[in-house]
């Protein structure tokens, strides 16, 4: 059997999408003849905690830790809130961040490059160099962010001649949060240039979507393959739909995502549509940003808003299945344009229709496309959605609000993974 090492900064109990796709694919690795060994941080720092998890694990997973130094710990201890947001990529617009905001901002993206993580880099080096020697491996794959992550990949392969894959869940400088790091001209150089560095020397790159291939073929020649995320088949969907006319959006909402047509197009229709206002449900689970609570606020919705906090995972998944139709919302930006959520993939497998927002370029419109499970809008089209939104509800008055997935099984974990296998056999 094939040993390969996974080097990972999140692993369960970390919450959020960021654990998920390599927890996933270890589950699953074992299937087709290779077994995966995960490192990770021994005391790492973890925006949101999700122990269920940690029931996915394999009790026999060779799983090798070593501690990080985190910089972040210390300040936590005084900013645990703004850092917590930082974290998760919630970063207040430039008029509203007070200096606290700037100063915090600043220090984080000019001290420590890559990321907070670099300090784990050259410890994980050592101690990894040990482990690879004694035990024979031949082929590593760093998963970012945090891309900290492989740097430790880049020093690992130059001292060994390992076979190399690096995996990027988002891009790098690409990112939306990456401009709002008030980064001094020589450190963006640096980013740039890391970046560069790490993607000319992997054998082999993974990406989550095509857009970012096309963005990285401009920085190498090396081969890259485009493995999406996926979801459980083994997760069932046998509950019961709400009974209101939910809207449900799973995850957190930061103010870069802000969909103000939406907003106004569900304000016009509760004063517009005979029944609509009695039935309607605005579901949010996750972290919501107060900008965005506002502008909810700001457009008479407040009544029809149900705010849920984070939970754990399956509690998540249990929302979005019982919810009439889910809500995909992404950043009107370019940056954006490179994501897909990982939380498309479990709405496909729910069987319930999904409305996608986001910029005009984006392969989250390709996907429903093929799949048949939603309809994608830019945030010009204002009446194309307000029209969809009523059609949805005037089906759903008539209890017929259903619809028919396509090919959406090549989106599941274990063909992701068997695709990942493919690769790593090349």
């Amino acid at each position: 059997m094939k040993k390969v090492l996974i080097i990972t900064y999140y692993w369960p109990p970390a919450g959020g999408p960021g654990v998920q796709r390599w927890l996933k694919f270890v589950k699953y690795l074992p299937e087709f003849n290779i077994e995966p060994i995960v490192y990770c941080p021994k005391n790492p720092f973890y925006p949101t905690i999700d122990s269920s998890l940690c029931n996915d694990v394999n009790t026999k997973l060779k799983v090798l830790k070593h501690p990080i130094k985190e910089p972040i710990k210390i300040l936590n201890k005084f900013f645990r809130s703004k850092l917590n947001n930082y974290s998760k990529g919630i970063i207040p617009k430039v008029k509203k961040q007070n200096f606290l905001d700037r100063l915090l901002i600043f220090i984080r993206g000019n001290f420590f490059i890559p990321d907070s993580r670099v300090f784990w880099v050259k410890p994980s080096v050592k101690f990894l160099s040990s482990y690879i020697s004694n035990n024979h491996i031949d082929t590593i794959i760093t998963t970012g962010p945090p891309h900290s992550v492989h740097m430790i990949g880049l020093q690992l392969k130059n001292k060994f001649n390992l076979k190399w894959y690096s995996d990027f869940r988002d891009p790098w400088t690409a990112i939306g949060y990456h401009s709002s790091l008030k980064l001094i001209s020589f450190n963006k150089k640096k980013h740039f240039k890391l970046e560069k560095e790490i993607l000319s020397n992997s054998d082999h790159i993974i990406v989550t979507s095509d857009r970012t291939k096309e963005l990285f073929t401009g920085y190498t020649t090396n081969p890259i393959s485009v493995i999406t995320n996926g979801f459980d088949k083994e997760i069932k969907n046998n509950l019961d739909l709400d009974a209101n006319f939910t809207l449900t959006h799973v995850g957190f909402l930061s103010n870069q995502r802000n969909p103000q047509i939406l907003w106004d197009v569900l304000s016009e229709l509760v004063k517009e549509v005979k029944g609509f206002k009695e039935k309607f449900k605005l579901v949010l689970v996750g972290d919501v940003s107060p900008e965005i609570l506002s502008s909810i606020n700001f457009a008479g919705l407040n009544l029809y808003l149900k705010l849920i906090p984070t939970v754990p995972h399956i509690e998540a998944v249990n929302y979005q299945n019982r919810s009439q139709v889910l809500l995909l919302i992404e950043a009107n930006t370019i940056s954006a344009s490179y994501i897909i959520p990982g939380k498309l993939f479990e709405y496909l497998s729910s069987g319930r229709p999904i409305i996608g927002l986001g910029p005009e370029l984006s392969d989250i419109n390709s996907i429903l496309n093929q799949t048949s499970t939603g309809v994608y809008f830019n945030y010009t089209e204002h009446k194309k959605l307000k029209s969809h939104i009523l059609d949805l509800f005037l089906c759903y008055d008539e209890n017929n609000l259903k619809i028919v997935p396509k090919n959406i099984l090549k989106y599941s974990r274990y063909n992701c993974t068997k695709k990942l296998s493919d690769i790593l056999s090349q």
